[in-house]
């Protein structure tokens, strides 16, 4: 997905209303030093120095949906302890937020608390006791959810195996959404799948796969076989299978398998991922993606979420940012450009503007795009149109057309956008884009660069970057001819 297509999807997120019903969960992070070993037992003793909540599970869900921008309605129950109160009073007050908590006497909020020292876990203790919902429970979260049937524009089921989606809850709801026609997609757990029949999608990874069929994957040819019986066993539009470094196996009705390729990212974490990939295929969906595009764009955030540590929600940005494997998917268009940065700078990215003609790039200019990039989170290149280019240098420039030159630039890791101008100078761009700095060579003063006075205005900083000795394009350009001669 191109950034323009991601920055359209992020506009349309706000429009686009998603239920999320399923078991909510406290993770707890204690971090501290560990010095020295505990004086009764052999084991390391921690000495706390901060701790940190967020939501985990069906919860998690709803933190990655309203850091997209979406509106969530959150549906799920608590326990009535201090956890379940803190868990409730989180998702309600989220962005957007509109659902429904219920506190089940009944029921201990499941708590995960991880302990950690210089980046790495000690020890995890799950706090638990697997109950399903009372009666009353039940009955409240179900008439909350047939009302969010109403407004969704899909629907989540987020299944922990925590004693929330109860059969008759499924039953029901899955019936009532495919009357209404508002997609359902389900993250399964255990190995009854037959509570999540008739749904429209349901999106196990390759170890859920294997439990509930009870046969072992050895290629991607016995995921399709697998997961195409069991897509037609429960009546579903689709099963998307999550193979993890291995990307995802798409499988839909009366069409041929879709494999979606992962994208490579440094992996810290793997926590959340599939939640990450509900909350963004139901976003997808809801805002009127194909199931294909929707599955690819979910796949490019669970790349983003393994590359964060513990349960991280996603943003725009951080998908943004995944966006520069291809020289391709580095060319912006102006219609697309305010969108784009809007995104990164709400995420609180530092974004570098620099500009030229690059016609037959050199040392100098890889020099100073590698110089700015390290000025910021990210580097937006303008580059002068073909006729801005012979205007300014003559009727025999540019050597290289603007698409090759743009494709040039996006083959440097440094770029991470590069959008055409068609004007002489970039003033407008500049104040398109209103840089957090803004970068030219070392042969201007701060005073002559286009667009100075401009970026101070708002706290911004301007940016000299000394000149490769006897590297220039007209030098080039000179010995060519040379040459030639």
């Amino acid at each position: 997905m191109t950034p323009r297509e991601l920055a359209a999807l992020a506009a349309a997120a706000p429009q686009v209303t998603v239920a999320v019903l399923g078991d909510f969960m406290l993770d707890e992070t204690w971090i501290g030093a560990v010095s020295r070993i505990a004086p009764e037992a052999p084991i390391p003793l921690l000495s706390l120095s901060s701790m940190s909540r967020r939501a985990g599970g069906a919860g998690n869900v709803v933190e990655n949906l309203a850091a997209l921008g979406a509106r969530v309605i959150p549906l799920g129950a608590v326990g009535p302890e201090e956890e379940g109160e803190w868990l409730g009073r989180r998702l309600l007050s989220l962005p957007a937020s509109t659902g429904h908590v219920a506190v089940d006497a009944s029921r201990t909020t499941p708590v995960k608390r991880r302990m950690v020292s210089d980046g790495r876990q000690l020890l995890r203790v799950d706090q638990e006791l697997p109950a399903g919902l009372s009666p009353s429970a039940e009955a409240e979260l179900l008439d909350a959810a047939m009302a969010a049937c109403e407004r969704a524009d899909v629907f989540l089921f987020s299944d922990y195996a925590k004693g929330t989606l109860s059969p008759r809850l499924m039953s029901i709801l899955l019936a009532e959404t495919r009357r209404r026609g508002v997609r359902s997609l389900v993250d399964p757990k255990g190995t009854d799948y037959g509570r999540y029949r008739t749904a429209s999608v349901v999106t196990p990874n390759r170890k859920e796969l294997e439990t509930v069929t009870g046969e072992t994957i050895r290629d991607r040819g016995s995921v399709h076989r697998l997961g195409e019986r069991l897509r037609r066993e429960l009546a579903l539009d689709a099963l998307l299978v999550k193979l993890s470094e291995e990307g995802m196996l798409l499988l839909e009705a009366d069409r041929d398998p879709v494999h979606v390729a992962a994208r490579a990212r440094e992996v810290f974490d793997v926590t959340g991922a599939g939640d990450t990939v509900l909350a963004m295929l139901g976003l997808a969906l809801g805002a009127g993606l194909p199931l294909t595009e929707a599955a690819a764009v979910a796949n490019r955030a669970a790349g983003a979420a393994v590359a964060k540590v513990g349960t991280a929600a996603v943003h725009w940005a951080d998908l943004l940012e995944t966006t520069g494997n291809s020289p391709d998917d580095k060319r912006l268009d102006w219609s697309h450009l305010g969108a784009v940065v809007a995104t990164l700078k709400k995420a609180h990215k530092r974004v570098v503007f620099t500009n030229g003609c690059f016609d037959l790039l050199h040392p100098g200019h890889v020099k100073l795009l590698t110089e700015a990039r390290k000025l910021g989170d990210i580097l937006i290149v303008g580059l002068n149109s073909d006729a801005s280019v012979k205007r300014l240098k003559g009727d025999s420039r540019p050597i290289l057309a603007e698409g090759d030159r743009a494709q040039v630039l996006g083959g440097l890791d440094a770029v991470d956008f590069v959008t055409i101008f068609e004007e002489d100078t970039p003033e407008r761009l500049i104040e398109a884009v209103r840089p957090d700095v803004l970068v030219k060579g070392g042969d201007y003063t701060e005073d002559t660069v286009v667009g100075s006075t401009f970026v101070k205005s708002y706290g911004g900083r301007v940016a000299l970057v000394p000149l490769v000795e006897g590297r220039s394009t007209t030098s080039m350009v000179g010995r060519m001819k040379e040459v030639e001669t």
